[in-house]
């Protein structure tokens, strides 16, 4: 019994670990990742709709294209963004009738 609670409590901690070395291992991630949740935080319903219709052509846009290509090339960055934003940009469209 000690043997396997040892083993548990080891494998825990090593996925503590690792989830906490990927955090730090792409920190244009992490900013990203809080910015695009802040923004979805703190816009309105209105301001999400139109931002829905209307698509920039900017040096803003082009970067976020970049990082997308970026996303698609690296399966584990991907997984690890959509971890952070799926669930707050979900709730926000769904709150704002975006979304079924």
């Amino acid at each position: 019994m000690r043997n396997k609670l040892l083993t548990v409590t080891s494998v825990g901690l090593i996925l503590v670990a690792s989830g906490a070395l990927a955090a730090d291992t792409h920190p244009m991630l992490d900013k990203i990742a809080d910015k695009v949740v802040q923004k979805y935080k703190t816009s309105s319903c209105d301001q999400l709709a139109a931002a829905r219709v209307h698509k920039g052509t900017g040096q803003r846009e082009e970067m976020e294209q970049k990082f997308v290509r970026l996303l698609h090339e690296d399966a584990q960055m991907r997984q690890e963004f959509l971890n952070r934003v799926a669930a707050p940009i979900a709730n926000k469209l769904f709150e704002c009738d975006l979304i079924p």
